[in-house]
Protein backbone atom coordinates (compact mmCIF):
# COMPACT_ATOMS: atom_id res chain seq x y z
CA UNK A 1 0.00 0.00 0.00
CA UNK A 2 1.41 3.46 -0.80
CA UNK A 3 2.04 6.07 1.71
CA UNK A 4 -0.92 8.68 1.47
CA UNK A 5 1.79 11.26 2.84
CA UNK A 6 4.87 12.66 2.45
CA UNK A 7 7.93 10.65 2.72
CA UNK A 8 11.50 11.80 2.35
CA UNK A 9 13.04 10.17 -0.81
CA UNK A 10 16.74 10.18 0.97
CA UNK A 11 15.28 7.77 3.60
CA UNK A 12 13.30 5.83 1.01
CA UNK A 13 14.79 5.40 -2.51
CA UNK A 14 18.94 6.67 -1.19
CA UNK A 15 20.72 6.39 2.16
CA UNK A 16 21.72 3.44 3.75
CA UNK A 17 20.19 2.15 7.06
CA UNK A 18 23.22 2.72 8.88
CA UNK A 19 22.83 6.52 8.58
CA UNK A 20 19.57 6.40 9.01
CA UNK A 21 20.09 4.93 12.11
CA UNK A 22 22.52 7.81 13.21
CA UNK A 23 19.66 10.57 12.60
CA UNK A 24 17.09 8.23 14.08
CA UNK A 25 14.85 9.46 16.93
CA UNK A 26 16.69 6.08 19.09
CA UNK A 27 20.11 7.66 18.39
CA UNK A 28 19.13 10.55 19.43
CA UNK A 29 17.04 10.60 22.62
CA UNK A 30 19.17 7.40 24.19
CA UNK A 31 22.12 9.91 23.41
CA UNK A 32 19.96 12.57 25.37
CA UNK A 33 19.66 9.85 28.33
CA UNK A 34 23.11 8.85 28.36
CA UNK A 35 23.92 12.46 28.45
CA UNK A 36 21.44 12.65 31.93
CA UNK A 37 23.01 9.73 33.45
CA UNK A 38 27.18 11.59 32.33
CA UNK A 39 25.44 14.66 33.99
CA UNK A 40 24.44 12.95 36.62
CA UNK A 41 27.74 10.58 37.82
CA UNK A 42 29.71 14.27 37.64
CA UNK A 43 27.62 16.17 39.68
CA UNK A 44 28.06 12.54 42.25
CA UNK A 45 31.74 12.44 41.64
CA UNK A 46 31.84 16.16 42.98
CA UNK A 47 30.18 15.61 45.97
CA UNK A 48 26.31 16.31 45.04
CA UNK A 49 24.00 14.02 46.94
CA UNK A 50 23.00 11.72 44.28
CA UNK A 51 22.69 7.83 44.69
CA UNK A 52 24.01 5.02 43.02
CA UNK A 53 20.42 3.45 42.74
CA UNK A 54 19.44 6.68 41.20
CA UNK A 55 22.12 6.51 38.54
CA UNK A 56 21.75 2.73 38.15
CA UNK A 57 17.87 3.59 37.69
CA UNK A 58 18.61 5.49 34.86
CA UNK A 59 20.85 2.93 33.08
CA UNK A 60 18.33 1.00 33.44
CA UNK A 61 15.81 2.92 30.92
CA UNK A 62 18.41 4.19 28.18
CA UNK A 63 17.09 2.82 25.75
CA UNK A 64 13.40 2.29 26.87
CA UNK A 65 11.86 5.87 25.62
CA UNK A 66 8.26 6.19 26.11
CA UNK A 67 7.57 8.03 23.27
CA UNK A 68 4.03 8.13 23.61
CA UNK A 69 4.19 10.03 27.02
CA UNK A 70 6.76 12.25 25.55
CA UNK A 71 4.41 13.19 23.06
CA UNK A 72 1.56 13.49 25.44
CA UNK A 73 3.57 15.71 27.63
CA UNK A 74 4.93 17.94 24.64
CA UNK A 75 1.37 18.43 23.16
CA UNK A 76 0.34 19.96 26.49
CA UNK A 77 3.72 21.96 27.74
CA UNK A 78 5.27 22.45 23.91
CA UNK A 79 8.76 21.63 25.02
CA UNK A 80 10.79 18.63 23.89
CA UNK A 81 13.06 18.30 25.92
CA UNK A 82 10.95 19.17 29.36
CA UNK A 83 8.78 16.26 27.62
CA UNK A 84 11.68 13.56 27.68
CA UNK A 85 12.13 14.69 31.18
CA UNK A 86 8.86 14.01 32.36
CA UNK A 87 8.62 10.98 30.48
CA UNK A 88 12.11 9.66 31.51
CA UNK A 89 11.27 11.04 35.12
CA UNK A 90 8.21 8.80 34.47
CA UNK A 91 10.30 5.47 34.33
CA UNK A 92 12.88 6.36 37.03
CA UNK A 93 11.02 7.95 40.16
CA UNK A 94 14.06 7.80 42.62
CA UNK A 95 15.85 9.41 39.75
CA UNK A 96 13.49 12.02 38.83
CA UNK A 97 14.22 14.83 41.19
CA UNK A 98 18.15 14.81 39.71
CA UNK A 99 17.39 14.47 36.05
CA UNK A 100 18.51 17.79 34.22
CA UNK A 101 20.03 19.16 37.03
CA UNK A 102 21.28 22.53 36.69
CA UNK A 103 21.49 22.20 33.01
CA UNK A 104 19.76 23.72 30.14
CA UNK A 105 17.53 22.17 27.00
CA UNK A 106 21.07 22.89 25.09
CA UNK A 107 23.01 20.53 26.89
CA UNK A 108 21.01 17.30 25.81
CA UNK A 109 20.61 19.03 22.38
CA UNK A 110 23.45 20.42 21.30
CA UNK A 111 26.10 17.66 22.54
CA UNK A 112 23.91 15.17 21.02
CA UNK A 113 24.27 17.14 17.84
CA UNK A 114 27.54 17.10 17.93
CA UNK A 115 27.60 13.33 18.97
CA UNK A 116 25.69 12.33 16.17
CA UNK A 117 28.16 14.57 13.48
CA UNK A 118 31.21 12.49 15.13
CA UNK A 119 29.18 9.38 13.92
CA UNK A 120 27.68 10.29 10.66
CA UNK A 121 31.36 11.86 9.83
CA UNK A 122 32.84 8.61 10.96
CA UNK A 123 30.39 6.90 8.47
CA UNK A 124 31.54 9.24 5.81
CA UNK A 125 35.06 8.13 6.58
CA UNK A 126 34.87 4.60 5.83
CA UNK A 127 32.86 5.39 2.73
CA UNK A 128 35.44 7.52 1.51
CA UNK A 129 38.29 5.46 2.04
CA UNK A 130 36.37 2.34 0.42
CA UNK A 131 35.86 4.91 -2.55
CA UNK A 132 39.21 5.87 -2.72
CA UNK A 133 40.19 1.93 -2.53
CA UNK A 134 38.16 1.02 -5.47
CA UNK A 135 39.61 4.04 -7.68
CA UNK A 136 43.27 3.35 -6.34
CA UNK A 137 42.65 -0.54 -7.95
CA UNK A 138 41.16 0.68 -10.92
CA UNK A 139 44.23 3.68 -11.70
CA UNK A 140 46.21 0.30 -10.86
CA UNK A 141 45.09 -1.45 -13.41
CA UNK A 142 44.86 1.58 -16.71
CA UNK A 143 47.82 3.24 -15.18
CA UNK A 144 49.79 1.75 -18.78
CA UNK A 145 46.56 1.94 -21.22
CA UNK A 146 46.94 5.36 -23.13
CA UNK A 147 43.71 7.27 -24.13
CA UNK A 148 42.81 10.63 -25.30
CA UNK A 149 42.81 13.57 -22.62
CA UNK A 150 40.96 16.47 -23.47
CA UNK A 151 41.07 19.91 -22.63
CA UNK A 152 37.84 21.87 -23.35
CA UNK A 153 36.36 18.46 -24.38
CA UNK A 154 38.69 18.81 -27.21
CA UNK A 155 41.12 16.43 -28.12
CA UNK A 156 44.49 16.95 -26.78
CA UNK A 157 47.47 15.19 -25.77
CA UNK A 158 46.92 11.87 -24.64
CA UNK A 159 47.18 10.29 -20.97
CA UNK A 160 46.59 7.30 -19.46
CA UNK A 161 43.20 5.93 -18.45
CA UNK A 162 44.86 5.50 -15.04
CA UNK A 163 46.17 8.44 -14.58
CA UNK A 164 42.88 10.19 -15.15
CA UNK A 165 41.68 8.40 -12.20
CA UNK A 166 44.28 9.52 -9.89
CA UNK A 167 42.76 13.01 -10.38
CA UNK A 168 39.46 11.88 -8.85
CA UNK A 169 41.53 9.81 -6.78
CA UNK A 170 43.32 12.87 -5.15
CA UNK A 171 40.61 15.43 -4.93
CA UNK A 172 38.83 12.05 -2.60
CA UNK A 173 42.11 12.68 -0.74
CA UNK A 174 41.77 16.59 -0.32
CA UNK A 175 38.51 15.72 0.99
CA UNK A 176 39.65 12.96 3.41
CA UNK A 177 42.04 15.69 4.82
CA UNK A 178 39.18 17.80 5.53
CA UNK A 179 37.13 15.42 7.26
CA UNK A 180 39.81 14.53 9.57
CA UNK A 181 40.59 17.99 10.51
CA UNK A 182 36.96 18.35 10.90
CA UNK A 183 36.27 14.92 13.20
CA UNK A 184 39.79 15.99 15.09
CA UNK A 185 38.01 19.37 15.87
CA UNK A 186 35.08 18.53 17.59
CA UNK A 187 34.85 19.04 20.94
CA UNK A 188 31.74 18.26 23.17
CA UNK A 189 30.20 21.69 24.67
CA UNK A 190 29.63 20.68 27.74
CA UNK A 191 27.95 21.66 30.48
CA UNK A 192 28.21 25.74 29.98
CA UNK A 193 23.87 26.46 31.10
CA UNK A 194 21.51 29.19 30.14
CA UNK A 195 23.91 31.86 28.53
CA UNK A 196 27.17 29.91 28.89
CA UNK A 197 28.41 31.38 32.31
CA UNK A 198 27.82 27.91 34.34
CA UNK A 199 26.10 30.36 36.49
CA UNK A 200 23.91 27.48 37.97
CA UNK A 201 26.34 25.04 38.10
CA UNK A 202 28.28 27.43 40.05
CA UNK A 203 25.44 27.78 42.60
CA UNK A 204 25.15 24.16 42.97
CA UNK A 205 28.88 24.01 43.82
CA UNK A 206 28.42 26.63 46.50
CA UNK A 207 30.88 29.27 43.94
CA UNK A 208 33.68 25.92 43.39
CA UNK A 209 34.74 27.14 39.79
CA UNK A 210 37.50 24.31 40.40
CA UNK A 211 34.56 21.35 40.76
CA UNK A 212 32.40 23.27 37.61
CA UNK A 213 35.23 22.80 35.60
CA UNK A 214 35.82 19.33 36.42
CA UNK A 215 32.56 18.99 35.45
CA UNK A 216 32.82 19.99 31.81
CA UNK A 217 35.53 17.48 31.51
CA UNK A 218 34.03 14.58 33.48
CA UNK A 219 31.37 14.67 31.62
CA UNK A 220 32.84 14.94 27.90
CA UNK A 221 35.07 12.09 28.92
CA UNK A 222 31.96 9.71 29.94
CA UNK A 223 30.39 11.00 26.13
CA UNK A 224 34.13 9.68 24.51
CA UNK A 225 35.33 13.56 24.20
CA UNK A 226 39.02 14.93 25.33
CA UNK A 227 37.98 18.14 24.94
CA UNK A 228 34.74 20.86 25.49
CA UNK A 229 34.29 24.49 23.54
CA UNK A 230 35.98 27.15 26.37
CA UNK A 231 33.25 29.03 25.84
CA UNK A 232 30.06 29.61 24.37
CA UNK A 233 26.84 30.94 24.60
CA UNK A 234 23.61 28.48 25.47
CA UNK A 235 24.76 26.69 21.94
CA UNK A 236 28.04 26.30 20.56
CA UNK A 237 29.14 28.09 17.55
CA UNK A 238 26.66 27.05 14.62
CA UNK A 239 29.87 27.75 12.71
CA UNK A 240 30.76 24.03 13.48
CA UNK A 241 27.88 22.94 11.38
CA UNK A 242 28.81 24.95 8.93
CA UNK A 243 32.50 23.04 9.27
CA UNK A 244 30.90 19.72 8.94
CA UNK A 245 28.83 20.65 6.00
CA UNK A 246 31.62 22.27 4.31
CA UNK A 247 33.47 19.06 3.90
CA UNK A 248 30.32 17.27 2.86
CA UNK A 249 30.03 19.49 -0.13
CA UNK A 250 33.81 19.35 -0.75
CA UNK A 251 33.06 15.50 -1.34
CA UNK A 252 29.97 16.55 -2.87
CA UNK A 253 31.87 18.47 -5.62
CA UNK A 254 34.39 15.83 -6.30
CA UNK A 255 31.74 12.98 -6.78
CA UNK A 256 29.93 15.53 -8.82
CA UNK A 257 33.54 15.64 -11.15
CA UNK A 258 34.00 12.15 -11.05
CA UNK A 259 30.41 11.48 -12.09
CA UNK A 260 30.49 13.87 -15.09
CA UNK A 261 33.84 12.30 -16.50
CA UNK A 262 32.09 9.08 -16.29
CA UNK A 263 29.11 10.35 -18.58
CA UNK A 264 30.98 12.02 -21.28
CA UNK A 265 33.06 8.80 -21.15
CA UNK A 266 29.67 6.91 -21.58
CA UNK A 267 29.17 8.96 -24.62
CA UNK A 268 32.09 8.41 -26.33
CA UNK A 269 31.43 4.62 -25.93
CA UNK A 270 35.20 4.32 -23.79
CA UNK A 271 34.22 3.43 -20.37
CA UNK A 272 31.00 2.30 -19.05
CA UNK A 273 29.43 2.17 -15.08
CA UNK A 274 28.11 -0.95 -14.61
CA UNK A 275 24.86 -1.97 -16.05
CA UNK A 276 22.90 -4.98 -14.33
CA UNK A 277 21.74 -7.68 -16.73
CA UNK A 278 18.14 -6.68 -16.80
CA UNK A 279 18.17 -3.14 -16.49
CA UNK A 280 16.42 -0.82 -18.51
CA UNK A 281 17.97 2.62 -19.99
CA UNK A 282 14.86 3.92 -21.64
CA UNK A 283 10.54 3.30 -21.73
CA UNK A 284 11.19 3.59 -25.16
CA UNK A 285 14.57 3.29 -26.65
CA UNK A 286 15.04 -0.59 -25.95
CA UNK A 287 18.78 0.02 -27.12
CA UNK A 288 20.14 2.95 -24.45
CA UNK A 289 22.27 2.09 -21.78
CA UNK A 290 21.70 5.69 -19.30
CA UNK A 291 24.75 6.36 -17.10
CA UNK A 292 21.89 6.92 -14.31
CA UNK A 293 23.46 6.27 -11.08
CA UNK A 294 26.32 8.71 -12.43
CA UNK A 295 23.49 10.84 -13.24
CA UNK A 296 21.89 10.36 -9.63
CA UNK A 297 25.45 10.86 -8.18
CA UNK A 298 25.67 14.49 -10.02
CA UNK A 299 22.00 15.04 -8.93
CA UNK A 300 22.69 14.75 -5.44
CA UNK A 301 25.73 16.27 -5.75
CA UNK A 302 24.43 19.74 -6.40
CA UNK A 303 22.35 19.39 -3.29
CA UNK A 304 24.91 18.44 -0.78
CA UNK A 305 26.92 21.54 -2.31
CA UNK A 306 23.79 23.92 -2.31
CA UNK A 307 22.80 22.71 1.17
CA UNK A 308 25.98 24.75 2.66
CA UNK A 309 24.57 27.32 2.76
CA UNK A 310 22.16 26.87 5.09
CA UNK A 311 24.86 26.29 8.06
CA UNK A 312 26.59 29.70 6.47
CA UNK A 313 23.54 31.39 7.54
CA UNK A 314 22.75 30.39 10.33
CA UNK A 315 26.10 30.80 11.66
CA UNK A 316 25.85 34.32 10.94
CA UNK A 317 22.04 35.04 11.90
CA UNK A 318 22.82 34.24 15.46
CA UNK A 319 21.83 36.87 17.76
CA UNK A 320 24.06 37.48 21.36
CA UNK A 321 24.09 34.06 23.48
CA UNK A 322 20.81 32.33 21.75
CA UNK A 323 18.04 32.81 18.75
CA UNK A 324 15.72 30.00 18.13
CA UNK A 325 15.75 31.20 14.27
CA UNK A 326 18.43 28.12 13.96
CA UNK A 327 16.41 25.06 15.11
CA UNK A 328 13.97 24.68 12.45
CA UNK A 329 16.46 25.12 9.46
CA UNK A 330 19.30 22.71 11.76
CA UNK A 331 16.74 19.82 12.31
CA UNK A 332 16.15 19.79 8.21
CA UNK A 333 19.89 21.03 6.45
CA UNK A 334 22.29 18.41 8.76
CA UNK A 335 20.84 15.09 8.60
CA UNK A 336 19.46 15.70 5.06
CA UNK A 337 23.17 16.56 3.95
CA UNK A 338 24.78 13.97 5.54
CA UNK A 339 22.05 10.95 4.20
CA UNK A 340 22.60 12.59 0.45
CA UNK A 341 26.36 12.72 0.82
CA UNK A 342 25.98 8.85 2.51
CA UNK A 343 23.96 7.88 -0.99
CA UNK A 344 26.20 9.38 -3.24
CA UNK A 345 29.55 7.56 -1.84
CA UNK A 346 27.84 4.35 -2.01
CA UNK A 347 27.19 5.41 -5.41
CA UNK A 348 30.57 6.13 -6.43
CA UNK A 349 32.19 3.39 -4.38
CA UNK A 350 29.43 1.24 -6.78
CA UNK A 351 30.34 2.84 -10.14
CA UNK A 352 34.30 2.85 -9.79
CA UNK A 353 34.25 -0.92 -8.21
CA UNK A 354 32.23 -1.51 -11.27
CA UNK A 355 33.73 0.30 -14.33
CA UNK A 356 33.84 -1.26 -17.68
CA UNK A 357 36.67 -0.35 -19.72
CA UNK A 358 36.65 -0.57 -23.78
CA UNK A 359 39.84 -0.56 -24.86
CA UNK A 360 39.29 -0.98 -28.55
CA UNK A 361 37.07 1.90 -28.74
CA UNK A 362 39.87 4.07 -26.26
CA UNK A 363 42.44 3.26 -29.06
CA UNK A 364 39.88 3.76 -32.25
CA UNK A 365 39.55 7.56 -30.82
CA UNK A 366 43.49 7.72 -30.14
CA UNK A 367 44.28 6.51 -33.78
CA UNK A 368 41.95 8.99 -35.07
CA UNK A 369 43.91 12.06 -33.38
CA UNK A 370 47.51 10.84 -32.84
CA UNK A 371 48.38 11.89 -36.65
CA UNK A 372 47.62 15.63 -36.03
CA UNK A 373 49.43 15.15 -32.68
CA UNK A 374 52.73 13.49 -33.87
CA UNK A 375 53.14 16.46 -36.72
CA UNK A 376 55.68 17.89 -34.59
CA UNK A 377 57.70 14.36 -34.35
CA UNK A 378 57.27 13.82 -38.00
CA UNK A 379 58.93 16.76 -38.67
CA UNK A 380 61.64 16.75 -36.67
CA UNK A 381 62.18 13.10 -37.70
CA UNK A 382 62.45 14.34 -41.48
CA UNK A 383 64.25 17.53 -40.66
CA UNK A 384 66.97 14.65 -39.31
CA UNK A 385 66.43 13.24 -42.54
CA UNK A 386 68.26 16.12 -44.58
CA UNK A 387 64.73 17.57 -44.73
CA UNK A 388 64.00 22.03 -44.80
CA UNK A 389 62.22 23.11 -41.38
CA UNK A 390 60.31 25.82 -43.13
CA UNK A 391 59.27 24.01 -46.34
CA UNK A 392 57.99 20.98 -44.14
CA UNK A 393 56.35 22.95 -41.59
CA UNK A 394 54.55 24.31 -44.43
CA UNK A 395 53.69 20.98 -46.21
CA UNK A 396 52.12 19.32 -42.74
CA UNK A 397 49.92 22.69 -42.30
CA UNK A 398 48.52 22.68 -45.66
CA UNK A 399 48.17 18.70 -45.42
CA UNK A 400 46.74 18.75 -42.22
CA UNK A 401 44.22 21.71 -43.42
CA UNK A 402 42.51 19.14 -45.89
CA UNK A 403 42.43 15.86 -43.59
CA UNK A 404 40.60 18.31 -40.83
CA UNK A 405 38.37 19.29 -44.52
CA UNK A 406 37.61 15.76 -45.51
CA UNK A 407 37.20 14.62 -41.70
CA UNK A 408 34.38 17.16 -40.38
CA UNK A 409 32.64 17.68 -44.30
CA UNK A 410 32.68 14.32 -45.72
CA UNK A 411 32.84 12.25 -42.73
CA UNK A 412 35.87 10.94 -43.77
CA UNK A 413 38.64 8.75 -42.42
CA UNK A 414 42.07 10.97 -40.94
CA UNK A 415 43.95 10.32 -44.74
CA UNK A 416 47.18 12.75 -42.90
CA UNK A 417 49.73 9.69 -42.51
CA UNK A 418 48.94 8.42 -46.68
CA UNK A 419 49.02 12.51 -47.62
CA UNK A 420 52.98 12.82 -45.61
CA UNK A 421 53.68 9.56 -47.55
CA UNK A 422 52.70 10.28 -50.85
CA UNK A 423 54.54 13.61 -50.88
CA UNK A 424 57.97 13.53 -51.63
CA UNK A 425 59.51 16.17 -50.12
CA UNK A 426 59.06 14.31 -46.92
CA UNK A 427 60.85 10.61 -48.15
CA UNK A 428 59.00 8.91 -45.02
CA UNK A 429 57.74 5.74 -45.60
CA UNK A 430 54.70 4.20 -43.43
CA UNK A 431 56.29 2.04 -41.04
CA UNK A 432 58.94 4.79 -40.09
CA UNK A 433 55.23 6.81 -39.23
CA UNK A 434 54.30 3.90 -37.41
CA UNK A 435 56.71 3.94 -35.14
CA UNK A 436 56.63 7.43 -34.38
CA UNK A 437 52.67 7.37 -34.13
CA UNK A 438 53.48 4.41 -30.76
CA UNK A 439 50.69 6.19 -28.12
CA UNK A 440 53.24 5.43 -25.20
CA UNK A 441 55.43 8.08 -26.87
CA UNK A 442 53.04 10.69 -25.95
CA UNK A 443 51.93 10.27 -22.63
CA UNK A 444 54.71 11.82 -21.18
CA UNK A 445 55.17 10.38 -17.25
CA UNK A 446 51.67 9.44 -16.82
CA UNK A 447 52.48 5.96 -16.02
CA UNK A 448 55.07 7.08 -13.89
CA UNK A 449 53.23 9.55 -12.30
CA UNK A 450 50.24 7.43 -11.56
CA UNK A 451 52.96 4.88 -9.84
CA UNK A 452 54.25 7.17 -8.20
CA UNK A 453 50.89 8.36 -6.77
CA UNK A 454 49.22 5.25 -6.04
CA UNK A 455 52.74 4.36 -3.71
CA UNK A 456 51.69 7.40 -1.38
CA UNK A 457 47.85 6.53 -1.87
CA UNK A 458 48.31 2.77 -0.60
CA UNK A 459 50.31 4.49 2.21
CA UNK A 460 46.70 6.12 3.05
CA UNK A 461 45.25 3.34 2.60
CA UNK A 462 46.94 1.19 4.99
CA UNK A 463 46.96 3.86 8.33
CA UNK A 464 43.05 3.42 7.36
CA UNK A 465 42.40 0.12 7.07
CA UNK A 466 40.25 -0.01 9.73
CA UNK A 467 37.32 2.30 7.49
CA UNK A 468 37.75 -0.22 4.40
CA UNK A 469 34.82 -2.35 3.24
CA UNK A 470 31.98 -0.25 3.87
CA UNK A 471 28.79 -1.89 3.37
CA UNK A 472 26.63 -0.73 0.59
CA UNK A 473 23.57 -1.39 -0.90
CA UNK A 474 22.16 1.10 -3.63
CA UNK A 475 18.38 0.77 -5.55
CA UNK A 476 19.08 1.61 -8.99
Amino acid sequence: MPNEGYENPLCKRYASAEMQRIFSDDYKFSTWRKLWIALAESQKELGLDISSEQIDEMKANVNNINYETAAAYESEIRHDVMAHIKAFGDQCPKAKPVIHLGATSCYVGDNTDIIVQRSALLRVKRLLITAVSALYNFADKYKSLPCLAYTHFQAAQPTTAGKRASLWIQDLLFDLEQLDFSLGSLKLLGCKGTTGTCASFLSLFDGDHEKVKSLDIKIAEKMGFDKVYPVSGQTYSRKIDYYSLSVLSGIAQSAYKFSNDIRLLSHLKEIEEPFETGQVGSSAMAYKRNPMRSERIASLARYVTTNALNPALTASAQWFERTLDDSANRRIAIPEAFLAIDAILMLMINVAGGLVVYPKIIEKHLNEELPFMATENILMHCVKKGGDRQALHERIRLHSIEASKKIKLNGEENDLLDRITQDKAFAVTHDELNNLLRAEQFTGRAKEQTEEFLADVKKVLDENKEFLGADIKILV
